[in-house]
């Protein structure tokens, strides 16, 4: 969707306003209903990834929190060893179709090779 705007190719970072737009042209929704829906889009991801859940999104990708433990770490500057507290991260996984798409490959493309 956002890519059929033109946004993609122009080396711009997309914002949540440029996502809304893109919503607002495609769906026809309101511009203040098309923002609304993107920002609960967002939120509901985020409340997912806050509970530690998995989301995935078919021929998307997928958001995944890992837990790392404690460790020991260095401070580059002084050499002196510091503590790294356990921390929560989030990992994206995009599919095989995204990285077919980021490629250039179109997506039936390999299948008939």
């Amino acid at each position: 969707m956002v890519a059929e705007t033109g946004l993609a190719m122009s080396g711009k970072t997309i914002t949540r306003a440029d996502l809304g737009e893109a919503v607002y042209q495609k769906v026809g929704l309101s511009r203040t209903e098309s923002a609304v829906l993107v920002e609960l889009v967002l939120q509901e991801l985020t409340d997912c990834l806050e509970r530690g859940e998995t989301v995935k999104l078919s021929s998307f990708g997928s958001f995944v929190v890992r837990k790392k433990g404690q460790r020991i770490g260095r401070n580059p500057k002084t050499g002196k060893e510091v503590p790294i507290s356990p921390r929560r991260v989030m990992v994206f996984k995009p599919s095989a179709i995204l990285k077919q798409r980021i490629n250039g490959v179109e997506v039936g493309d390999e299948a008939e090779k």
